[in-house]
C-alpha cells in the first residue's frame, strides 16, 4: 500500500513540476539575431549593358517604317542586381558570393543602420561562388567564424540576408545534409538546409546557435524560383581558404595531378578485390602528368592523400586543390590486391591536360559475340585506333545481353581494359574471362566518346 502510494507521488511530481521536453517549444533565437544582424549586410549591383535594337533589311515590310524612327546604334541599359553579405572584419573587408557581383560596374554596400558605402572588389573565385569586398569604413561589426566540421545533421541553424530586397530577413531550420555535391562544383561540400532562402539571400550567413557563421549562402533547388526547403550553403572554413589568397594576391591558385575519377560502387569494390566502397578509382591518367611521372595508373583506387582518408571520390579533388602547386604530396592507393605508396607534385590547376579525341570511323555489323559479358565486339583496325589515339580496346557493335544492357554499355563503346589488364584481341579477353567464376562483378573501362570511366558488369554463366 505504502509503496503504491509511493508510485502516484512520484508521479504527480513529475507531471506537476517536471516541464516535459516539448514545454520548452522551439528554440528562441532573438538574442542571436539582436547580437549579430548588424552585422550582415545588403549588397547592390549595377552595369551597363548595351541592347543594339533589330535590324530589318530592305526587302522586309518594315523597313519604310522604321528607318528614319529607329537608327540603328547600340542602346546602353542599366542592369541591376541584389544580394546579401556579412562583414568579416572591422576593417571593412566584406565576404559574399561571386555570382552577386559577377559583372558589375558599381557595388554598393548599405548596413542595417542605412549607412551606404562604395565597395570595391578585392577578388573573386567563381569555383567556389565566393568573393571579397572592401569599404572604407572603421569599428565595423564583425561576424564570429564557427566550425562547420562540428555541425550535425539536424542541428538548427539561422539565415540572415535581403531575399527580393526585405533587408535583414531572418530564417530557421535545420541542417539536411552535409557534405553535398552539386553538378559541376567538385571543390565545395556544400551544407544542405531546409532554411528558406530565396533570390536576395546569396551571399548572407548562416549562423549556428552559438551566433558564429558556419556558412555563406549559395544555391537553392527549386522548380518555383523561390524557396522549396533545399538550400545550400559554402563552409566558412572553404570560404576562409579562399578568402585568404583573395586578400593577399586577389586569385586562387589549386592543386591538380592530371588524372579522372570515379566514384567506387560497391560492384566495383568487389571487381578490385576491396573490403569497402571507398576511396576514388583512376578511370585515365593524362600522359606526362603528375599522376603519370609519380606511377599512378589507371584502375588504382586511391585511399589517402597526404594521410587523409578518402572516403569517397568527391573527397579527392577537394585535397589536391587544397595544395600548393609544386609541394609533393603522399598517395595511399590500392593496386592488384596490395597498398601502395607513392608521392606525387602538384601542378597548378591551370594547366589543363590535352583533350581526348572522340570516336571515329564506322561500325560493321560483324562482332563476335561474348556470352558472358552479353556484348558483340569487334577488334579495332589501325586506322582507328591512330584515330582515337590509344593504343588498344575493343569496339561494342552490339548489345545483346539484358545485364550489360542494365550496366549501361552501349554501341560505340571501346573496351580499353578488364579491371587493369589493356584488352587487344578477342582471344585474350575470353581468356581472361574463362579464369572468372560465374556471377562475380568484373570492371570494364570503357571509352565512350570524350569520356573514360569504368563500368561493373556481373558474369553470366560461361
Amino acid at each position: 500500500m505504502l509503496k503504491e502510494l509511493l508510485k502516484r507521488v512520484v508521479l504527480i511530481v513529475i507531471v506537476f513540476f517536471i516541464p516535459p521536453v516539448w514545454a520548452n517549444g522551439l528554440p528562441d533565437f532573438t538574442e542571436l539575431v539582436a547580437r549579430q544582424s548588424a552585422s550582415v549586410v545588403n549588397i547592390s549591383t549595377s552595369q551597363h549593358l548595351l541592347q543594339r535594337l533589330p535590324e530589318f533589311g530592305q526587302t522586309d515590310p518594315f523597313f519604310e517604317l522604321f528607318k528614319h524612327f529607329t537608327p540603328q546604334m547600340p542602346r546602353e541599359q542599366e542592369s541591376h542586381s541584389l544580394g546579401s553579405g556579412f562583414i568579416m572584419s572591422s576593417d571593412g573587408y566584406i565576404m559574399t558570393n561571386a555570382h552577386v557581383v559577377d559583372g558589375a560596374e558599381k557595388i554598393t554596400v548599405r548596413l542595417t543602420d542605412k549607412r551606404e558605402f562604395s565597395a570595391k572588389l578585392i577578388g573573386v573565385d567563381k569555383r567556389t561562388d565566393v568573393a571579397l569586398l572592401k569599404i572604407n569604413a572603421d569599428h565595423l561589426p564583425q561576424v564570429a567564424i564557427g566550425d562547420p566540421a562540428k555541425l550535425k545533421v539536424g542541428e538548427w541553424v539561422v539565415a540572415i540576408g535581403s531575399p527580393f530586397g526585405f533587408d535583414s530577413s531572418v530564417t530557421a531550420g535545420i541542417v539536411s545534409a552535409k557534405g553535398r555535391s552539386l553538378p559541376q562544383e567538385n571543390f565545395v561540400p556544400f551544407i544542405q538546409t531546409d532554411v528558406a532562402v530565396n533570390p536576395g539571400s546569396s551571399g548572407g550567413p548562416l549562423f549556428n546557435m552559438d551566433g558564429q557563421v558556419v556558412g555563406i549562402n549559395s544555391q537553392i533547388y527549386t522548380r518555383s524560383g523561390g524557396s522549396m526547403g533545399l538550400s545550400f550553403a559554402i563552409p566558412i572554413d572553404v570560404a576562409m581558404q579562399v578568402v585568404s589568397q583573395l586578400r593577399s594576391s586577389g586569385m586562387v591558385t589549386r592543386g591538380r595531378i592530371g588524372v579522372t575519377i570515379q566514384e567506387v560502387t560497391r560492384e566495383l569494390a568487389e571487381s578490385f578485390g576491396l573490403l569497402q566502397a571507398d576511396g576514388a578509382l583512376i578511370s585515365s591518367v593524362e600522359k606526362d602528368g603528375p599522376a603519370d611521372k609519380a606511377g599512378i595508373e589507371a584502375a588504382d583506387v586511391i585511399l589517402k592523400f597526404n594521410g587523409n582518408t578518402v572516403k569517397n571520390s568527391l573527397d579527392l579533388p577537394r585535397m589536391v586543390a587544397a595544395c600548393k602547386p609544386g609541394s609533393r604530396a603522399t598517395v595511399e592507393l590500392w593496386r592488384k590486391g596490395a597498398i601502395k605508396q607513392l608521392s606525387v607534385e602538384i601542378a597548378r590547376l591551370a594547366e589543363a591536360g590535352k583533350p581526348v579525341p572522340s570516336v571515329q570511323g564506322a561500325m560493321s555489323d560483324t562482332g563476335k559475340s561474348v556470352e558472358r559479358l552479353g556484348l558483340a565486339l569487334s577488334e579495332l583496325n589501325q586506322t582507328q585506333l591512330t584515330e582515337l589515339q590509344i593504343s588498344n580496346g575493343l569496339l561494342v557493335e552490339e548489345v545483346t545481353g539484358d545485364i550489360a544492357r542494365a550496366a549501361g554499355l552501349q554501341r560505340g563503346d571501346v573496351l580499353l581494359a578488364i579491371a587493369n589488364t589493356p584488352l587487344h584481341t578477342l582471344k585474350q579477353l575470353n581468356g581472361i574471362l574463362k579464369k572468372i567464376p560465374e556471377g562475380r562483378n568484373v570492371a570494364l573501362l570503357v571509352r565512350r566518346g570524350n569520356s573514360v570511366s569504368y563500368i561493373a558488369i556481373r558474369l553470366d554463366d560461361k
